[in-house]
């Protein structure tokens, strides 16, 4: 039995409320159960260095847990450095919404969405990617608006959820009290296609074989179908 009560194949509640910051070109307030993530969107008027005089455009991610967001006050990384973990989860949220946007519809702008865990509870960066895309979809349906793109670049959904055997017995979406003692744990990057973009998996105790990562995906599969859906419905697409 999941601590939670949910069936082995559920997902926590879910909520995805766009447009919850006015000063933001796209912004989402995202709930994975207790998990909840503040996702904005911002325009830069201009590109990356590296991409001056290329033509297109970009997107990127940044990530941080606010103090009071786990059960001890932590630290400000602006007061005591970026740690490797929020350096690797943004990365990757950058890299998964990217995954959603035709780079070469965008003139030479950056987007960047910056992810801010208000209370975590389990699922941090796969809340942030699916509220961080309709973050991003909104900002490009606003800068369309301005006249600085003429058709938004998004190409389709992507979201992510984590899996994991818990208790022996392959569950969707873990909240902390499963993920922590998870025998193995993996986050899922899926489109609404069904299309792969990362795949971060560990065994935490022994190793897990070919089976026991296919019903991993298959649970991966389900679960970012049916938040490729509240996405829309978020959106009204």
């Amino acid at each position: 039995m999941r601590p939670s009560k949910r069936a082995f194949d559920e997902l926590r509640k879910i909520t995805l409320e766009p447009g919850i910051n006015k000063h933001a070109e796209g912004s989402c307030l995202v709930r994975f159960g207790d998990t909840q993530v503040m996702c904005t969107a911002s325009l830069e008027e201009k590109a990356p260095l590296w991409l001056r005089n290329s033509g297109r455009g970009w997107v990127t991610a940044e990530y941080g847990m606010l103090p009071r967001s786990t059960g001890t006050r932590i630290d400000r990384e602006a007061c005591k450095g970026q740690s490797g973990r929020t350096h690797e989860i943004q990365r990757l949220i950058g890299r998964a919404l990217r995954a959603a946007v035709d780079l070469t519809k965008i003139p030479e702008i950056a987007i960047k969405i910056d992810c801010d865990v208000i209370q975590a509870d389990g699922g941090t960066r796969t809340a942030a990617i699916t509220g961080g895309f309709v973050a991003l979809y909104q900002a490009f349906e606003n800068i369309k608006k301005l006249g600085i793109i003429k058709q938004n670049p998004i190409i389709g959904t992507v979201s992510a959820i984590s899996c994991g055997f818990y208790q022996g017995e392959a569950v969707l979406d873990l909240d902390y009290d499963e993920d922590s003692s998870a025998d193995t744990d993996a986050n899922f990057v899926i489109t609404g296609t069904g299309g792969i973009v990362e795949i971060q998996g560990t065994a935490e105790k022994v190793p897990f074989n070919r089976d026991d990562f296919n019903k991993l995906l298959d649970l991966a599969i389900k679960g970012t179908s049916e938040l490729s859906k509240i996405q829309k419905a978020a959106l009204g697409i």
